[in-house]
């Protein structure tokens, strides 16, 4: 489950002695050790009670105008501070099953019922409200390949809740939580760590019950577009799907560029080639990826045994 961390008892700050003093630090957010010293930081500005409602007013009065240029989030959450590169700073919101907005919008607008892992580590200090609900699991990160149906090796830590003042490290890839939402409106506040990496780190859905890794949550820009260039860019566009087929450092987006040429190709029989050369991937889960989609191609032309020759050579 996540790190608790001893908040410490030192009185309030104000927000930009919190951005000036994570301006000054040099610390790696890969580091769990380093990450979790910042902690009592954040649960000082949580003892400044007045700090969030006086920037709600003043954006109120702007119509919102710092949140609208900066803040790249749902309405799910406040961005204290515009990232920087390093830290993102922000104030997420949990309304109760019982409050009219989740009433109208639903409890899947506020990622409730979601189990979930991020790629990235965050610090986390509930504020307002008793917190909300989370149910806990722990996984070995190194011990997955992140596929989809993949045994996750599950291991339940507990139930329990964001209590105001309690201070928690969110470790990247390892802490799996399903979040519930509390018992009356709260707020908790954040301290995100931001690696240049991040986009390439996966973030996983899972299914509790199966144990399994139920989806990936991650795409990164340039797979949409190397998608958009095997479909469109003619030869060079080919060309470029190829080699990042073949050789990009990211095992996401090698797996992407194979579907992509896959999906341009005008028949079953030409994908087929394209998901064999990717059997020989040094990466396991590019090969299972490959092997799950030849398995398909198999399957769908085996089902087109009772049509004619013609027709079936067509379709695979």
């Amino acid at each position: 489950m996540p790190r608790l961390i001893d908040p410490g008892s030192e009185g309030a700050i104000e927000l930009d002695q919190l951005v000036a003093a994570l301006a000054d630090t040099r610390i790696d957010v890969r580091d769990d050790d380093a990450f979790a010293s910042l902690g009592p930081l954040l649960a000082r500005i949580g003892r400044n009670r007045s700090f969030l409602a006086d920037m709600a007013i003043g954006e109120l009065k702007t119509r919102c105008s710092g949140q609208v240029t900066s803040n790249g989030y749902g309405p799910q959450v406040f961005l204290l501070q515009p990232p920087d590169g390093r830290f993102v700073l922000r104030a997420n919101f949990w309304p109760a099953r019982t409050d009219a907005v989740v009433r109208a919008s639903g409890e899947a607008a506020f990622f409730y019922d979601l189990p979930h892992d991020h790629n990235f580590s965050f610090l986390t200090v509930g504020y307002l409200g008793p917190g909300y609900w989370s149910d806990y699991y722990e996984i070995d990160p190194a011990a997955r390949c992140g596929i989809p149906g993949e045994h996750a090796g599950l291991r339940f830590a507990e139930r329990s809740k964001l209590d105001p003042g309690k201070l928690m490290l969110y470790r990247m890839r390892r802490d799996i939580h399903v979040q519930l939402p509390p018992d009356a409106f709260s707020v908790s506040l954040n301290i995100l760590g931001y690696d240049p990496a991040q986009p390439w780190v996966d973030q996983h859905r899972f299914d509790i019950a199966r144990g399994t890794i139920d989806a990936a949550l991650t795409i990164a820009p340039s797979e949409a577009l190397v998608t958009l260039a095997a479909q469109f860019g003619g030869g060079n566009g080919t060309d470029l799907a190829q080699h990042f087929a073949a050789a990009h450092p990211c095992e996401r987006m090698r797996v992407t560029a194979h579907a992509a040429l896959a999906s341009a190709a005008p028949d079953r029989a030409a994908a087929e080639p394209i998901w064999a050369a990717a059997t020989a991937d040094p990466s396991r889960r590019v090969r299972d990826h490959a092997r799950a989609r030849l398995a398909a191609i198999a399957a769908a032309c085996t089902g087109m045994e009772a049509i004619g020759d013609r027709d079936r050579e067509a379709l695979c």
